[in-house]
């Protein structure tokens, strides 16, 4: 708990992991508060990409703790995959589908259903400026306006944790403060999103 009496939305102590003699990650820590945008900055290779695939439960880690939005990374790793949401540098989405078709697919796999699931895409489109191109075939929309849509996605379910790995990577610099001021919307609103 902080002072203020929030908790911790991840927290991580000595987490390692190795591979054979290597080791990754080595004794790592730190905290993230609830609603915090938290940048997790290095050189290449010094086992970003390590530490969040252990925060989102998709590798063991070989020691230490972590939690995230209350699940345990080792223990409860699919605890970990339903509270958070995540998003790829590289696009993720079907170019051949629209923003809509794409909205409804992904919302469909985050177990969306019924009217939750209507009223989220609708939501998400309006989220990322896209109501009045829903139609349109993702492909052919600019790089910001593709991540804007990613972005939407990854919030569908409403996670309390969001996972962004490089957003802004390769968009134009108008569009990449678009981006930023739609992520620091989505902290504004609670959620915790990891950098």
């Amino acid at each position: 708990m902080t002072s203020a009496g929030m908790t911790h939305a991840i927290e991580v102590s000595g987490l390692t992991k190795r591979f054979g003699d290597f080791t990754a990650v080595d004794q790592v820590g730190f905290h993230v508060e609830t609603g915090e945008i938290f940048g997790y900055l290095g050189a290449n290779g010094a086992g970003k990409s390590t530490t969040t695939r252990m925060l989102c439960g998709l590798l063991q880690p070989s020691e230490g703790t972590a939690t995230v939005a209350g699940a345990d990374v080792a223990r409860d790793p699919r605890g970990v995959k339903r509270a958070i949401g995540y998003m790829s540098q590289k696009f993720s989405l079907y170019l051949d589908l629209s923003p809509l078709e794409n909205l409804q697919f992904f919302a469909g796999a985050q177990g969306l259903r019924g009217k939750a699931r209507k009223r989220g895409v609708a939501e998400a489109l309006d989220r990322a400026g896209l109501a009045d191109r829903a139609h349109v075939r993702t492909g052919a929309l600019p790089g910001g306006v593709r991540q804007r849509l990613a972005l939407a996605s990854a919030r569908l379910h409403a996670p309390a944790v969001l996972f962004l790995d490089e957003p802004p990577a390769g968009v134009a610099p108008d569009a990449r403060r678009q981006l930023w001021r739609a992520i620091r919307a989505v902290a504004a609103q609670g959620t915790t999103v990891f950098v």
